[in-house]
């Protein structure tokens, strides 16, 4: 990759080649720089006492039509065009020809010999020159100082002192480097290619105007401005509270140097933490000292500054700092006698940073350059970003007394997008049916529809209702009613199905205890719930803990239920009404109970039928363990849609084999696996298989090629406490990652970060779910559901 940068110009009128020949010659002679070559071995420079220069002309004049495209092909070849370090001059000059009156002056350096200040010598310099050559006088230029001469200043006793301090400062500032972590498009590779793209946006010279005028008032320079909003942009991307940007510095102190050329630039690293929510006001007076104190240290060479810290090596990043910024100073383009000068926008392919931010002024306008390296970013989040960095400009020059978490990032349109127009979900559901009035109706159409089926027995959905609802009769006599809580422990059996289904006909809500759970889990749910019954079976009596409850056993009492009416029953319950108390794994500390409502599981029944497909033909397994959240949607989504749902004792269901044969035998159409489980399934043809939906764990993308083929390919993903499923995503074979995909029915999805600010495409931040499927919060644990239940900021911006 050569490390090289370029200028061009844009020469319109009369060109005198022979003056613009001498004018480059006599700046070669005037900098030691411009014929400088470095040994085989890198290790040393020889200045040469003269270099002849020459400028070519290339003529693409020939051919009108096409000039400009072979121009911009050329400028690309020759920005990447390496130079022979050992061979000097390590500058190329050329000029275009385009028109007979119409040019183009490239000035290619490599970055050994020169910088961006460098650059702007050598224009301005030849802006001079030429018009001197043109006019037949001598150009009034002062001798400039040498790069070797600036070295021998630093090697001076009295700045080896000075040094010393710097070292100090810095090493002090530096304690604990943080490493930034951008969100990035693709993965990071141990091997950077320093590949690189350039977007701009330009800011007009009426709202440049409005940015110096701020900065005055605010006591500090438009570089303070623009690196604190910097810095607050890549604080919100990150997230991270700590940050490194790379400020370069002229690293011109000695005395009469600013025309001097060569590498003089080197970074500061300009720390900026965040702590409290401060204004921006007062964080622009805090980055304001922050800098002022790191130009009084500039002379400290960044290399050593790098020794010193001794950090970590990893090949796969720049050292210490990943960002960058730069603000150039303002931009005199050359007079030439005879020309208008005009400056070409230049293309960018190498970068040694992740990303780097330049802002130029030209003609009163601010242009704002992002480079960003190519590995790691698309061109869309960098111009995504750049949208982002002027949003947050018209903010604080707007108002500086915004606090930090309250400055915008995201462009009116952009928050409609991404608050509004994404989480247009709104979709019509029964509001006046609970979740068994769903299987109710669903009786109504078809009653003799095979509804459930268990080890070679089976029930049509007329048996099943009548059933549950003679179960439910039973139940009301021993005053279960709306909201009690009901415990269900049973093995895997229609009479699983019959008790829940009884459970809600008569108003209760269901605690599934999965008799398998360990006694010390099941334990905490009977004392934490205080369930007032618990629909058990005789077999399983020694193993559930004793409890306050009072205990039924089906088994014991079929007869006696099967005496009790067949018709359904007139609760009074509404879709607000508790349907049941799910408790979480307790991984990330004690398991909660959450109470889900009728309106919750309703919604995501409907909404499951119609994402995956669920008509009357479906035959859907059972899985998923009777106290997973999602063993109730594998049955709603059921008996929606009249469908039959298969079920299986627990030793038939083992991944493996077992599972397989379960899929084969039954001719299930719809499964619903974690991909653990997918992931050790032998590999079979299963051509009844139409639907496959993974959950509960992050899914690997071999299993989406592996198992996508010939059938739907679902990842569903919601905590419990959005009613099981929150977003639904269909994968494909060449697909390049796995996703959670997009909001259900009636939900909303929103990525916020820690001050519930909506966050922009791409950058990581909190999942936060709104919609009808939220719980009602956790069995009593008041403080915990204030605490995660929060009232939705956006809700008034839901779609009508």
């Amino acid at each position: 990759m050569a490390y090289n940068q370029s200028v061009t110009l844009q020469l319109s009128g009369p060109l005198n080649p022979v003056a613009m020949n001498q004018a480059i010659q006599q700046i070669s002679d005037r900098h030691e720089a411009l014929r400088t070559k470095i040994n085989a071995q890198g290790d040393s420079q020889e200045i040469l006492p003269q270099v002849e220069i020459n400028c070519p002309i290339l003529d693409f004049s020939l051919d009108q039509a096409s000039a400009q495209q072979q121009a911009e092909q050329w400028l690309k070849e020759e920005s990447e065009k390496p130079f022979d370090l050992s061979q000097g001059s390590l500058v190329r000059w050329h000029l275009l020809k385009l028109e007979p009156e119409l040019h183009l002056l490239v000035l290619t350096a490599h970055h050994i010999i020169s910088d961006g200040w460098s650059m702007g010598v050598i224009l301005r310099e030849l802006g001079e020159l030429y018009s001197a050559k043109c006019q037949g006088i001598t150009a009034n230029l002062k001798t400039p100082k040498q790069f070797r001469e600036l070295i021998e200043w630093q090697s001076q006793p009295s700045q080896g002192e000075e040094l010393k301090k710097q070292q100090a400062y810095w090493l002090t500032t530096l304690v604990n480097p943080t490493v930034l972590n951008l969100p990035t498009d693709k993965l990071r590779p141990a091997l950077p290619s320093y590949q690189a793209n350039r977007q701009s946006l330009t800011l007009d010279s009426q709202f440049t105007e409005k940015l110096k005028q701020f900065s005055r008032k605010q006591g500090c320079t438009l570089l303070m401005t623009l690196l604190s909003v910097y810095n607050i942009l890549i604080h919100r991307l990150t997230g991270q509270d700590d940050i490194l940007v790379g400020l370069p510095a002229s690293g011109r102190g000695l005395l009469d140097s600013e025309g001097m050329v060569g590498y003089c630039t080197h970074f500061l690293p300009i720390r900026s933490q965040f702590t409290g929510n401060p204004t921006f006001a007062d964080y622009l007076k805090q980055m304001r000292g922050v800098l002022l104190s790191a130009y009084e240290h500039q002379d400290y060479p960044f290399a050593l500054l790098l020794n010193q810290l001794d950090l970590p090596r990893n090949t796969s990043r720049s050292p210490l700092i990943d960002v960058s910024f730069n603000l150039e100073p303002a931009i005199n383009l050359p007079k030439m006698k005879g020309l208008e000068i005009s400056l070409l926008p230049q293309k960018v392919s190498f970068r040694d940073r992740d990303l780097h931010l330049n802002v130029t002024e030209i003609g009163g306008e601010a242009l704002v350059d992002c480079d960003y390296n190519t590995d790691l970013f698309e061109d869309e989040t960098i111009q995504r970003w750049l949208g982002h960095f002027q949003t947050l400009l018209e903010a604080v020059i707007n108002d500086p007394r915004q606090n930090l978490r309250e400055l915008p990032l995201l462009s009116p349109a952009e928050r409609q997008q991404l608050l509004v127009d994404w989480n247009d979900t709104k979709t019509d559901y029964p509001q006046d049916l609970c979740i068994h009035q769903l299987f109710e109706a669903q009786v109504e159409r078809t009653p003799d529809a095979i509804a459930v089926v268990f080890e070679g027995q089976s029930l049509t959905y007329g048996e099943l209702n009548c059933r549950a609802n003679q179960l439910a009769h039973y139940l009301q006599t021993l005053g279960v009613g709306t909201e009690v809580l009901v415990g269900i422990s049973l093995e895997r059996s229609l009479e699983m199905i019959i008790g829940l289904l009884g459970v809600l006909k008569v108003g209760g809500a269901y605690v599934p205890l999965d008799p398998d759970y360990p006694i010390e889990r099941l334990q905490f749910m009977l004392e934490d719930s205080q369930v007032s019954f618990l629909i058990t079976q005789r077999s399983l009596l020694a193993v559930l803990p004793p409890s306050q409850a009072n205990v039924i056993c089906l088994d014991e009492i079929e007869e006696q239920v099967s005496q009790y009416p067949q018709d359904n029953l007139q609760n009074g319950l509404t879709i607000a009404s508790l349907a049941n108390v799910i408790y979480t794994s307790g991984s990330t500390g004690k398991p909660k109970g959450v109470m889900v409502e009728h309106k919750g599981l309703v919604n995501l029944a409907l909404a499951q039928i119609q994402r995956f497909g669920v008509n009357h033909k479906s035959r859907v397994l059972q899985f998923a363990s009777f106290s997973f959240d999602a063993c109730i949607s594998e049955i709603l989504m059921t008996f929606g849609s009249g469908a039959t749902l298969c079920l299986a004792p627990k030793d038939d269901l083992l991944p493996g084999q077992p599972l397989i044969e379960q899929l084969v035998k039954n001719g299930i159409t719809h499964v619903t696996l974690p991909p653990s489980a997918l992931a050790v399934l032998p590999k079979e043809l299963l051509p009844n298989l139409q639907t496959l939906i993974v959950a509960g764990e992050a899914c690997p993308l071999d299993l989406v090629k592996q198992w996508s083929v010939g059938r739907n390919f679902f990842n569903a993903y919601g905590p419990t406490e959005t009613s099981v499923c929150a977003s639904i995503g269909q994968c494909y074979q060449d697909d390049l990652k796995v996703t959670i995909g997009k909001a259900i029915a009636n939900a909303q999805i929103y990525i916020l970060d820690s001050y519930l600010q909506p966050l922009p495409i791409g950058v990581v931040g909190e999942l936060h779910i709104g919609g009808v499927g939220l719980a009602r919060g956790y069995l009593n644990r008041p403080e915990l559901t204030a605490e995660k239940f929060i009232a939705n900021p956006f809700a008034s911006l839901d779609p009508p």
